[in-house]
């Protein structure tokens, strides 16, 4: 029996992680499972854990405010010795880019235990955008024995830097599983309990009236990313703004991340719109129920842009550049940068154009099929006993 430990930490993780999770848990005659929560994010994370019922069986408690990049690496890296000493797992498996995943790997390393890396390969090919994220999965790559790449690009990338062809496996990307999972157990909830997560988020029950009843035409909106800080962040709320004001039927509904540098410019610009809806983060199943009663998606999140294909609904990305291409060369993402004027442009030809969003919303989606954390629970099982 492989003995296998999942150490997460932040929302994002949670959400890809937990298919997986449940898919080992399957299998009891071939895993023993066991969940490390490094709180990096605590608040967000136990958002999803608690929604996909995924409980831990340790905590490293790592958050504390104003935390810095330095905190969570030193404190993940000194926390995960005395966990992989107490669990001696076979194997762990960490998600993406975070600080968690860097400094957990390496922990593993130290204590030559095998690490499996879920969406392993993206890259922006620019060291600092994504900051810190770009540095954190290439440092995952040096580390990790088992690399699950979501895509082909994902996987071209790891073979251009050296890693050995035998470690490398193409499965899709879990945020499908976890997506097709959370549809299903909300599709299972009455009308009036999904209303509901609208009003908990604290909208108004006019406005969720309007939603309901098709009467406006919604744009969720996610942004929060360190490299937009300042003026271009302040360029993309003004955007938001201008998009509403450019049509009366056409209203925002944005979860504003608590970071102070994100939420003094949110407040400052967006603040006080009629049909510009600021509510606190929300839950994973309410930010796929928003998603789904949306018209389109605006977002500078990683995440976001491998959902909204199955969800067919067009996303465009407010970065620069972005790790997962994939979706672009698809037809169904649009990088937009941070320019006002693209951003408003884009999205008004979308909202006035049938044929330009339907080439956007036709398109199969490029990040998988629903399937990763069977492929993943295989490889393993097959790595672990010497199988091709």
């Amino acid at each position: 029996m492989i003995h296998a430990l999942f150490v997460f930490g932040t929302r994002p993780e949670a959400i890809k992680l937990a298919p997986v999770i449940h898919q080992f848990q399957r299998l009891p005659d071939r895993f023993r499972v066991s969940v490390c929560f490094t709180s990096q994010h605590k608040e967000l994370l136990r958002q999803v854990t608690e929604f996909f019922t995924v409980t831990e069986d340790v905590d490293l408690d790592v958050m504390i405010e104003n935390q810095t990049l330095e905190h969570v690496t030193s404190e993940v890296l000194l926390r995960m010795r005395n966990v992989l000493h107490d669990f001696k797992p076979d194997i762990i498996l960490v998600q993406g880019d975070t600080t968690t995943v860097f400094a957990a790997a390496l922990a593993a390393f130290y204590q030559k235990v095998k690490v499996g890396h879920v969406e392993a390969g993206l890259r922006s090919h620019v060291r600092y955008s994504p900051f810190p994220e770009e540095i954190n999965r290439r440092l995952a790559s040096v580390l990790a024995d088992f690399h699950f790449a979501p895509t082909t690009r994902a996987a071209a990338n790891l073979k251009a830097e050296g890693i050995p062809s035998r470690q490398i496996f193409v499965t899709g990307n879990t945020v499908v599983d976890a997506l097709q999972l959370g549809l299903s157990l909300l599709n299972q909830w009455p009308q009036e309990r999904r209303r509901a997560l609208w009003k908990e988020a604290g909208l108004a029950e006019e406005f969720v009236d309007r939603v309901f009843r098709d009467e406006t035409r919604l744009i969720t909106v996610t942004a929060h990313r360190r490299e937009s800080f300042g003026a271009p962040f302040a360029e993309m709320c003004r955007a938001m703004r201008d998009i509403v004001d450019e049509a009366d039927d056409v209203e925002i509904v944005y979860p504003v991340h608590p970071n102070p540098n994100v939420r003094a410019t949110v407040e400052d610009i967006l603040r006080g719109h009629a049909r510009i809806h600021l509510i606190e983060p929300v839950r994973y199943e309410q930010l796929i129920d928003f998603m789904s009663r949306s018209v389109l998606l605006l977002t500078d999140s990683g995440g976001i842009q491998e959902e909204a294909p199955s969800l067919k609904k067009p996303v465009l990305v407010m970065r620069e550049v972005t790790e997962r291409p994939e979706g672009v060369e698809a037809g169904v993402a649009k990088l937009v940068g941070t320019d006002r004027e693209v951003i408003v442009s884009t999205v008004r030809n979308l909202l006035d154009d049938r044929d330009a969003y339907a080439r956007m919303t036709g398109a199969e989606n490029p990040y998988g099929d629903g399937r990763a954390s069977e492929r993943i629970a295989d490889i393993i099982t097959k790595g672990f006993s010497g199988e091709e």
